[in-house]
């Protein structure tokens, strides 16, 4: 006998606690599934610093149910030097904002408020706290698959999906070693609170020959601040600079204010994050059997795409579309669930991936001489916004454009 919020057809494991897992729950549970997430940690909790989302991942984020009410507030992005001379302004999309009902296109958000916002829309008992996956066994028939955790514990579901991250156990073992690599990036992740004289709705993406330092308006707590970040060179198992605000104030000290502002203004121990950089080759499938992976689990982004939270946002909400209204036990109906869901997904967040892979060798990989050359083009010729808009811009407002369902016009 089935527990009453466990039903055969109905059943959705989700391993990982992170954004992309409980976007995925948010999703099904919409639709009428039973989910569960299991948490390898005694609770879920965001990393990092700040983020930026667009306007398909608010949408997404209003769909569920969060109020669009202090979450963040639309930015004008411009490209910068670090002289501050403008090389291009990130263009508004008219009909998007019009379809979509959301001004401009990235809100710059602080993770851990924005997770707190989405964890509130889950109905209690969704989540298990300490369950670390170990493995899985397909079971035969319409039976489904047998999850097991290190704590001994099992579950028998319809589906699982593996959104535990980018040494995710459920993608190791569905498709072996990720063969992670280090990205060549090391990003610094900051914040602090509002600085009076900085315009709002105002941020900035500048470049030196071999440094990228930026910064967004954003929200924290319905308080108005700024993100900051830098990105530089780096390698597995680059030393770390024994003292972080010395090193990235000797970095900004010749930038265009006001990025050295926020730098002083900012709590280096508990407002500055450092991340290294990894991704792994793309895949062409993210599906085997009853298991999905989605996310970091499948498709680490580097910084460049400015991207990573969001897609795996996107993630969760295209997969349980793509098996709305499904009996999970009916493989044949699953798989072709899947592959719809890939059809969707798979090229348009490899060419992301690859696109930031490609912004972050171009911006932080060159030689001097090279380096040079790609800056005086970036000042004197319009050829970045060429890029921004073909490479960055394009394929996301189309995929908005034909998420008609949630259109407000």
């Amino acid at each position: 006998m089935s527990e009453p919020n466990w039903r055969p057809g109905k059943r959705v494991a989700i391993a990982g606690g992170g954004p992309a897992a409980v976007s995925t729950a948010l999703a099904f549970i919409q639709r009428g599934y039973d989910v569960r997430v299991f948490e390898r940690q005694s609770e879920c909790k965001p990393i990092g610093g700040a983020v930026l989302l667009n306007i398909p991942v608010l949408a997404i984020l209003r769909s569920y149910g969060m109020p669009m009410e202090n979450v963040g507030s639309f930015t004008a992005t411009s490209f910068q030097n670090k002289q501050g001379l403008e090389r291009v302004e990130l263009p508004f999309n008219k009909e998007v904002e019009k379809r979509m009902g959301i001004k401009g296109w990235q809100y710059g958000v602080l993770r851990s408020s924005l997770f707190k916002k989405m964890l509130d829309l889950l109905p209690s008992g969704v989540i298990f706290n300490d369950h670390e996956f170990e493995s899985y066994s397909e079971l035969p028939d319409q039976e489904g698959v047998e999850v097991k955790f290190r704590n001994g514990e099992t579950v028998v579901a319809d589906l699982l999906v593996g959104a535990d991250g980018i040494r995710s156990g459920v993608s190791r073992q569905a498709f072996g070693d990720p063969k992670l690599f280090h990205a060549g990036v090391r990003v610094w992740l900051a914040w602090c609170d509002k600085i009076p004289g900085i315009p709002e709705n105002y941020g900035v993406i500048s470049h030196d020959w071999q440094y990228q330092a930026s910064f967004f308006p954003m929200l924290h707590e319905g308080k108005p601040g700024f993100e900051w970040w830098v990105v530089e060179w780096s390698y597995d198992g680059k030393p770390v600079p024994e003292n972080p605000k010395e090193y990235l104030t000797n970095i900004l000290k010749d930038w265009s204010q006001p990025l050295p502002r926020l730098l002083e203004a900012s709590d280096f121990d508990s407002q500055v994050y450092r991340w290294e950089i990894f991704n792994r080759p793309s895949m062409k499938t993210w599906s085997t059997g009853r298991v999905m992976c989605i996310g970091d689990a499948i498709h680490p982004v580097s910084p460049y795409a400015a991207y990573g939270l969001g897609m795996a946002i996107e993630d969760g909400y295209f997969l349980a579309r793509s098996l709305e209204g499904v009996d999970l036990r009916d493989m044949s109906a699953v798989k072709a669930g899947f592959e719809i869901f890939e059809s969707q997904r798979v090229d348009y967040v490899n060419h992301n991936m690859e696109f930031a892979r490609f912004s972050g060798y171009m911006f932080h990989s060159l030689p001097w001489p090279l380096a040079k050359i790609r800056d005086w083009i970036f000042d004197y010729t319009p050829f970045l916004g060429s890029l921004l808009k073909k490479d960055y811009l394009k394929k996301a407002e189309e995929q908005t454009m034909n998420m008609k369902e949630l259109h407000v016009v």
